[in-house]
């Protein structure tokens, strides 16, 4: 079985930080790619940081949250993070951890890559 599960949301004001955590059950983060996206309301989702586990470790962010967002991972954990700093209401979302497995070329940020989701956790950034 493999299943993820985020947390760490919650409500911060501008300019505030959270860091998100994302726990595998029944699976080692030894994945091809491991990823955060976000979906707002009535928008399309969104990639957010990725990062290659397949052989490089690169990394890739999305240009609006470049500088401000950093993803890290445990392995001995099986664990991801997502801290986010600087926040902005436009970043307000619910977002979900990814993980994809098969051999190949680095998922990055389009979810159509990744077979394995987490529920999601929210991120309300206020004013």
């Amino acid at each position: 079985q493999v299943q993820l599960k985020e947390s760490g949301g919650g409500s911060v004001q501008v300019g505030g930080s959270l860091t998100l955590s994302c726990t595998s059950s029944g699976y080692i983060y030894s994945a091809t790619s491991v990823a955060w996206f976000r979906q707002a309301p009535g928008k399309e989702r969104e990639g957010v940081a990725s990062i290659y586990n397949g052989g490089t470790g690169a990394t890739i962010y999305a240009d609006s949250v470049k500088g401000r967002f950093t993803l890290s991972q445990d392995v001995d954990k099986n664990t991801a993070y997502l801290q986010m700093t600087s926040l902005k209401p436009e970043d307000t979302a619910m977002y979900y951890c990814a993980v994809k497995t098969t051999r190949g070329l680095w998922g990055g940020l389009r979810p159509n890559e990744y077979p394995y989701w987490g529920q999601g956790t929210q991120v309300t950034v206020s004013s």
